[in-house]
């Protein structure tokens, strides 16, 4: 007789002595001497959870956490031996009849009162449950035909009331906290009522009535529907929607009785207008009346609006489709005229019911919310410029008023007028320009046709210039899909273009001057098309001017860089659109003959200058679609905060005598927000 029969025979010959002292002390000698996957006989009789509970522990190797409300005994016996897999099993389910629940995790098993299992981490299954027995798992279950809210009353009763279930509405889903073995029962009776039924959709065909405007209207007037295709969630469901090429209702509900009843309504609302009655408005959302209604003209006489004309002809489908529906209205003998109320922004049709059926059919499609692009244009210009001049000049005039021939004479290096001429240095010593400018004088003396001058023998210059300019523009603009937007940012210079002036004595009317006011700076003209695809066309005129700082034209002079292009990005995306990369190199020799060769020497003789400059210039842009009031919202609070941030680090620094004059920050959005979009 081995030692597990010993024990069974012992056990058996002690009355209402739970064999679990005996059985801790010889359970794990027995695991040891037996191998781990041999049977054991169970025989606990009112013993104590915590210690049953480490028996357990020392069979399976698991660890447990026991809650301290956790308190009382079991009984647990087996007439023959059980695999040791089953042990655990068992200790659950007797733990649940006496009101308690075990909480698996990733290294221990929690035994908490059932009540509070729900509240803590549990395994999350979608429709497939692999698991079985007494343990507490959660399960997400969407429904695909029948209503959530209506198969949860069924469902409760079903759940203990310690376990929960809860229904999400908007995704019609099912939240089920409970016992595995019972999670799965109740998934078999989900299945079997969540089947497609023979009327839980209907077509409605629609004879007089339009269809947009009928499927508007009984989405407002029951609650639990809504017209569009968005079905609503409650305790019966409701989807109308409208297809406009049959002119007919598609109608789905989880009750039949609710779509009978929709069908007498429908019946009783698709009558002919009475007589006046075929005069319809039609409030519109989106588009803009006036040019609509021009539309929807050239639809009925079968001739495209002028508009249209100029661009294109229009295709064979539309002209049959305003070929056919001209002839239908021709047929009912009645005229129809489309107006545009432009303070309301809506259309007033008068047209019998076939044909306002078609064009309300089109003013849905057209009337749809426009896309706005919001265009970002990036303009780099690095310029670094860098010169040198040096020279000297000279000259003699001591002998110009001395009897008899006399000898006068000097290097006249440099243009008139330019800062650099020892001519204009003589008669105006303010004419010299920047620079290190050394000269001999020698008094004064009186040149004819110059008047008194100063008796200037030498002149020698030097300079020197560095200049480095960094411009970043980043204008931006937002714009409606295919609408051209425009911002200039810069000057409007007036410019001279025509002039008359008296001269002699003849008698002419009052001299005057034509001036003509254009704009300098930055210019950026784009026109946005979306593509279904998500690609943006922009057709971009982007002007770059300044004024040249110069004195020696008869006007003023400007810079222009611009770039007319037509481009295709995506949403998104940085594009170059073009720019320029210019190095330009000058250098200049003023010397005299001969003399101006000398090694050495020869400086004193000649004038140089050297000038360099490099342009590097870059436009990028940007598009960004905006297609719905949140992504709008989202950009323009971005903005917002930027700029509120920038004015908030600015702040002047105190001063004892000058006054304070700091502004006014921005209000905050977040604590005043606008009004929501209707």
């Amino acid at each position: 007789m081995n030692m597990l029969s010993v024990l069974k025979n012992f056990l058996r010959g002690m009355p209402r002595l739970g064999a679990l002292s005996l059985g801790l002390a010889l359970l794990p000698g027995v695991a040891r001497a037996q191998g781990m996957d041999d049977p054991v006989v169970l025989n606990f009789v009112n013993a104590d959870i915590p210690s049953v509970v480490k028996a357990v522990g020392e069979l399976t190797g698991r660890n447990f956490v026991i809650d301290p409300r956790v308190k009382g005994t079991v009984m647990i016996t087996s007439a023959r031996a059980v695999p040791r897999s089953q042990v655990y099993p068992i200790l659950l389910s007797a733990l649940r009849m006496q009101g308690f629940a075990t909480v698996e995790g990733r290294d221990m098993v929690k035994i908490v009162p059932e009540a509070d299992a729900k509240h803590n981490y549990s395994v999350t299954r979608g429709k497939e449950v692999p698991e079985r027995g007494d343990r507490i798992i959660t399960q997400v279950y969407p429904l695909q035909y029948e209503s959530a809210a209506q198969m949860m009353p069924v469902l409760r009763p079903l759940i203990g009331p310690n376990n929960a279930i809860a229904v999400l509405p908007g995704s019609n889903t099912l939240v089920i906290t409970d016992y595995a073995d019972n999670v799965r029962r109740l998934n078999a009776i989900i299945a079997a009522a969540d089947q497609p039924t023979p009327n839980d959709t209907a077509l409605i065909k629609l004879q007089h009535v339009s269809a947009v405007d009928l499927a508007h209207s009984l989405g407002r007037l029951m609650a639990e529907g809504s017209a569009g295709g968005q079905g609503a969630a409650g305790p019966t469901r409701l989807t109308v929607v409208p297809d406009v090429r049959s002119n007919s209702l598609l109608v789905r509900s989880d009750n039949p009785a609710r779509i009978q009843t929709l069908r007498s309504l429908v019946a009783g609302l698709d009558v002919p207008g009475a007589l006046g009655g075929n005069v319809h408005v039609v409030y519109l959302r989106n588009a803009e009346a006036a040019k609509l209604a021009e539309t929807l003209r050239g639809i009925l006489s079968g001739e495209a609006p002028t508009a249209l004309a100029a661009t294109a002809a229009p295709t064979p489908p539309a002209a049959s489709g305003a070929t056919a529906m001209a002839a239908a209205t021709a047929a009912s003998g009645t005229a129809s005229m489309i107006l545009a109320d432009t303070a309301t922004n809506s259309l007033v049709i008068s047209a019998p019911d076939v044909t306002y059926n078609a064009l309300r059919a089109v003013i849905d499609k057209l009337d749809a919310r426009r896309a706005q692009v919001f265009v970002e244009a990036l303009v780099v210009e690095i310029t670094a410029e860098k010169a040198a001049e040096f020279g000297i000049q000279w000259q003699d005039l001591r002998n110009l008023h001395d009897s008899g021939t006399n000898f006068i004479g000097g290097t006249n290096l440099g243009g008139r007028n330019t800062g650099t001429n020892i001519i204009d240095a003589s008669a105006n010593l303010g004419a010299l320009g920047q620079g290190l400018n050394i000269g001999v004088v020698s008094g004064t003396i009186n040149i004819p046709g110059l008047g008194v001058v100063t008796n200037l023998g030498m002149l020698a210059r030097a300079l020197e210039s560095d200049a480095n300019a960094n411009i970043l523009s980043t204008p931006t603009l937002l714009t409606l899909d295919n609408e051209e937007a425009k911002i200039v940012i810069g000057q409007n210079v007036p410019f001279v273009t025509g002039q008359y002036a008296q001269t002699g004595t003849t008698t002419t009317p009052t001299p005057f001057q034509t001036i003509e006011r254009r704009d300098v700076g930055l210019t950026l003209k784009v026109r946005p098309q979306v593509s279904e695809g998500g690609a943006v066309k922009l057709q971009i005129y982007q002007e770059i001017s300044s004024l040249r700082p110069t004195t020696t034209a008869s006007d003023v002079i400007t810079d222009k860089r611009s770039i007319d292009s037509t481009v295709l990005v995506d949403d998104g995306r940085i594009i170059v659109l073009g720019g320029l990369i210019q190095d330009t190199v000058q250098d200049n020799v003023d010397k005299v003959p001969l003399l101006g060769d000398i090694p050495l020497l020869g400086q004193l003789f000649k004038v140089e200058k050297r000038n360099r400059m490099k342009t590097n210039l870059m436009v990028f842009m940007r598009p960004r679609v905006l297609r719905d009031v949140a992504s709008s919202d989202t950009l323009s609070s971005d903005r917002y905060e930027f700029i509120r941030q920038k004015q908030a680090e600015f702040r002047m620094e105190p001063h004892p005598i000058l006054p304070d004059m700091q502004t006014d920050l921005l209000p905050d959005l977040k604590m005043a927000p606008l009004p929501p979009a209707p």
